[in-house]
């Protein structure tokens, strides 16, 4: 799943281009139709031609482009895989042109297209060829050079085809969303749905949602569950990394919650009032950024107040790069890698952009630190905690000693990083110290999700059964870890870790979901009455092991399950009894003992008025229990 960004200066014919390409008026607040200006983020989807010609959808965010509006276009602009930069014909480069090209470049959107509109209002051809070596001049040197520009009209049509297929080639081109199992999606629209309740929107990062999925609202941690999942309009029971998805919520209300808040798996974010960064300043910027100076800063959907301090110089100079630590006004929660915007709050304009180096430094940094600033740099050229989630990712299961060793780090920087990404909750940890496991998040979901789902298919097929016997769940388990390296006492600690966290229960001879109770059914339950009644009759010398499965209707699952809830004893020599006659039997045999000091097999027989096969059985079991042993003919106690 994709989602495109519309950019570009006020009146450019942003709306009236996502209209003609999609059906859908991206306009949906009675201001924004009155005035004929987006005022706040829009939102529609487009079927693209795909490669085989099929059609694949891709959402579509609409942004503001007047001035006054600038920070709600810097809050639906994060998050996209490739830009629509709007450009009317008859106007050409525009000031907001400019300013949205730069937020563009900052944020290293991966990809674009400029769409050249209004071609309609166009007579002279020549105008449109200088207009577009125009933008070709603007676009080079960017992020986006090379950027292909299609004439279109919004009115007439001309060029929407051109515009889909070039959009289409160009998403085709751009690797897969990654998914690092740690899905985040910061929210961008919140409101109300009449017999749903609350309901957010926005893009979905770093990997999936489920219904169902309990997850926290951060950086409050308002705890709340998954209800449903849309992508455009439709429902959906996961939702992919890169899509736009609008979120039903249960457990939290729409004033809880504020734009630039992320939903996310609990404990897997958290909340930061430090960022280390890297920050590139615009060329064109009037100033330089100080040290200690306020900003605005723009990350995810959330506008937060900030102090850039920066490190290891004075100043960072129009055009050049340099490293920050950002000291917020409220929790931010954010990854490494996301890319931000700074902007100046009064007047308001855009200062530069830059990308997270560390979501969670340990403490303020001493500006001229050499070691803090060597570490930014390494940060900066790898980030090793990503270096050591890809490891990790790659091993799937292992020990921190493995990971550091089959990392392509440094150990030193290897063991800061994995105190990061213990920091973030970026990996599952089972245990502690050298003989710990870690596991990557996607190979604890296949965990979480395969090996239960595991265990109620055998719960389905073996109704009567206490659960997966534990050897047998170990087998399953390596069949969803192909390659990773499962000894049972590894294997041991992941279904401890697994039932520590209530997705399963375990017991030395079995693996069973934790709300599972065998249960027979009506006609089962019938033959059971029977059987027992036939042993209420004969205590001591009931049916034996053949007549009992022939009361039972020959279901030997269901005689196995008597025997392992307790209710019957298997003997040798094919004899059962109720536990409570066979315990009675033992209490019978062990109170003659006291008394005599040994007891035959005939004086059991007659103690008890039963059989010889029966009383012998008893014996048996009493020796191989220790509470007798023979001695000639003869049982004493031991």
């Amino acid at each position: 799943m994709r989602v495109l960004g519309t950019a570009g200066h006020v009146d450019h014919g942003k709306s009236s281009l996502v209209r003609a390409l999609t059906g859908i008026d991206p306009d949906r607040l009675k201001e924004e139709k009155a005035r004929g200006m987006t005022i706040d983020l829009g939102f529609a989807w487009i079927d693209l031609p795909s490669q085989d010609g099929a059609a694949e959808t891709a959402g579509i965010v609409d942004v503001p482009g007047h001035i006054d509006f600038i920070k709600n276009m810097l809050a639906g602009v994060g998050g996209i895989d490739a830009a629509i930069l709007v450009i009317a014909a008859d106007e050409g480069v525009m000031p907001q042109t400019r300013e949205h090209l730069a937020i563009l470049d900052l944020l290293a959107v991966p990809t674009a297209a400029v769409a050249l509109t209004k071609i309609d209002l166009i007579d002279d051809p020549e105008w449109l060829d200088l207009v577009t070596l125009d933008v070709a001049e603007l676009l080079a040197g960017t992020h986006l050079a090379g950027a292909p520009i299609v004439p279109v009209s919004a009115v007439t049509g001309a060029g929407l085809d051109d515009l889909k297929h070039m959009l289409a080639t160009l998403l085709a081109g751009l690797p897969a969303r990654r998914d690092r199992g740690r899905p985040r999606l910061p929210i961008d629209r919140i409101f109300t749905l009449s017999g749903f309740g609350t309901v957010v929107t926005g893009t979905l990062l770093d990997g999936e949602f489920a219904v169902g999925d309990a997850v926290e609202i951060l950086p409050a941690r308002h705890a709340a569950r998954i209800r449903t999942l849309q992508t455009h309009r439709r429902q959906v029971t996961t939702g992919r990394p890169g899509s736009r998805l609008a979120i039903n919520l249960t457990g939290v209300s729409t004033d809880e919650l504020r734009r630039g808040d992320v939903v996310a798996h609990p404990d897997t974010l958290a909340p930061t009032l430090l960022l280390d960064a890297r920050f590139r300043v615009l060329a064109d910027a009037p100033r330089p950024l100080k040290h200690n100076q306020t900003v605005d800063l723009f990350v995810g959907a959330a506008e937060i107040s900030a102090v850039a301090r920066v490190l290891g110089a004075e100043t960072i100079a129009p055009g050049a790069e340099g490293w920050l630590q950002l000291r917020l006004a409220r929790p931010a929660v954010v990854a490494a890698g996301d890319r931000f915007i700074l902007r100046q709050p009064s007047p308001s304009l855009t200062l530069g952009g830059g990308v997270v180096l560390s979501p969670a430094p340990q403490r303020r940094w001493r500006r001229f630190d050499a070691q803090a600033l060597a570490r930014l740099a390494t940060l900066a050229h790898g980030q090793p905690d990503e270096i050591l989630l890809q490891a990790l990712d790659r091993q799937r299961l292992t020990t921190p000693r493995q990971l550091i060793a089959g990392a392509d780090l440094d150990a030193a920087a290897a063991a800061t990083a994995l105190v990061d990404l213990r920091r973030q909750h970026a990996l599952v940890e089972i245990g502690v110290g050298d003989d710990a496991l870690l596991v990557s998040l996607n190979t604890w979901r296949q965990i979480v999700e395969g090996l239960p789902a595991r265990v109620a298919d055998y719960h389905r097929q073996f109704a009567l059964r206490r659960g997966l016997p534990r050897s047998e769940a170990r087998a399953r388990l390596q069949l969803l870890l192909p390659g990773v390296d499962l000894p049972v006492r590894t294997f041991n600690s992941v279904l401890d870790e697994l039932a520590r966290r209530g997705h399963l229960r375990a017991d030395d001879t079995g693996v069973r979901l934790p709300d599972f109770t065998p249960t027979p059914t009506s006609a089962q339950q019938a033959r059971i009455d029977r059987l027992l009644a036939a042993f209420a009759a004969a205590p001591y010398a009931p049916p034996i092991q053949q007549d009992a499965l022939q009361i039972l209707g020959g279901d030997a699952e269901l005689l196995e399950f008597l025997i392992d809830q307790g209710v019957l004893v298997r003997l040798g020599g094919d004899v059962l009894l109720r536990r409570a006659d066979f315990e009675a039997m033992v209490a019978g045999i062990t109170a003659h003992l006291r008394i005599h000091g040994a007891v035959t097999l005939a004086e059991v027989r007659d103690l008890f008025q039963t059989s010889r096969k029966y009383a012998q059985a008893v014996l048996e079991a009493m020796d191989a229990q220790r509470i007798t042993r023979r001695e000639g003919d003869a049982r004493v106690l031991r």
